[in-house]
């Protein structure tokens, strides 16, 4: 019975890898690009790029798992049917529901694993990658270049000669405080500083005018400081258990708990669905393998899109238990009642 056990698990893992590899890659390729688009925004280096990737990786896993299990479910069960190997296994006296016990076992397995990447990998990966980003942008808006118009630092349009590290030369700076009325600041240098999440100008020995239709007004100033509307360091990191529990409050939160179990459950539940049509006599039966497993992906995932969208804890308990009776019926007509 061990090597039956081993001999199942070990198909099962060649086609799992088979199917699971491509399909990683590929929505790794999709992730990538999605990446590569922050740098219209924002620069980053390879590096940076790979950390940003890695962020996304329990995503992705999460994501192409329950397929590939799917997949190489019906695969493996119908390769073992046409090579007449589980009529071998029934002839020995081996009944259907003992060959499904070791697949059972690798679908509580995947489902478990998908339960802690969902919970536990995924919002912190997702509060990493919103944290990097946001640096990131942050940097960007601050990154001044020296001989270029139009940049701007909050609400204010500046022009800068040379910069040397943070200190800066030659500024001028502009602002329309309304449709009357005009701002300039000039300055031979200047620095930019952060100061308790905040992020300021300080400007030395300059000039500031203020225009409007009826006069014009200077003023000279030793020093200046103007504030940016933005923080430095604003991201605030919330543990798993923060992060869940706003569910309670947040009714989106809640509906991606629902999706999130329903998503982990696949492997665990499909399990005698799929063996109930994928468990044939070659000699009386045909291969519907690609049917099955588009018919069963579609249904899946029908169903985690509505939950995600209208679903209470009700209905998802509900559906679990449709799930398993109906896979456990259909498997005892078509399967077990026969081998």
């Amino acid at each position: 019975m061990v090597k039956i056990k081993g001999y199942i698990s070990s198909n099962f893992t060649k086609s799992f890898l088979t199917i699971f590899l491509p399909f990683f890659m590929i929505i790794s390729l999709v992730y990538l690009v999605k990446i590569s688009a922050l740098t219209e925004r924002i620069q980053i280096t390879f590096g940076e790029l790979l950390l940003l990737y890695s962020y996304s990786i329990p995503d992705i896993i999460f994501y192409t798992l329950p397929l590939s299990f799917i997949t190489a479910l019906a695969n493996v069960l119908i390769k073992l049917s046409q090579d007449n190997e589980l009529i071998a296994l029934y002839a020995l006296g081996l009944p259907a529901k003992k060959v499904l016990r070791t697949l059972l076992l690798l679908g509580l397995l995947f489902s478990l694993l998908l339960l802690s990447i969902s919970f536990l990998a995924m919002p912190l990966s997702k509060q990493f990658y919103n944290s990097f980003r946001q640096e990131k942008q942050a940097e960007a808006k601050l990154n001044i270049v020296p001989g270029t118009l139009g940049q701007k630092f909050g609400n204010y349009y500046m022009y800068v000669k040379e910069k040397n590290e943070d200190v800066l030369s030659d500024i001028v700076i502009y602002n329309r405080t309304d449709k009357a009325q005009e701002q300039f600041f000039s300055s031979q240098t200047g620095q930019i500083q952060t100061k308790e999440n905040t992020i300021s100008l300080l400007l030395d020995e300059g000039y500031g005018y203020t225009y409007s239709q009826n006069k014009l007004q200077q003023v000279q100033y030793k020093t200046l400081e103007v504030y940016n509307n933005l923080t430095s360091g604003g991201f605030k990191f919330e543990d798993i258990a923060t992060y869940w529990g706003q569910a309670k409050t947040d009714a989106k939160r809640m509906h991606r708990i629902l999706f999130f179990i329903f998503i982990s459950l696949i492997p665990l539940l499909s399990v005698y669905l799929i063996a109930s049509f994928t468990m044939i006599n070659p000699r009386y039966q045909s291969n519907r393998s690609f049917l099955v497993i588009f018919t069963t992906t579609l249904l899946f995932y029908a169903i985690a899109s509505s939950l995600q969208k209208w679903g209470t804890p009700l209905s998802l308990g509900l559906i679990i238990v449709a799930f398993v009776i109906v896979g456990r019926w259909l498997f005892t007509k078509r399967i077990s009642k026969y081998f």
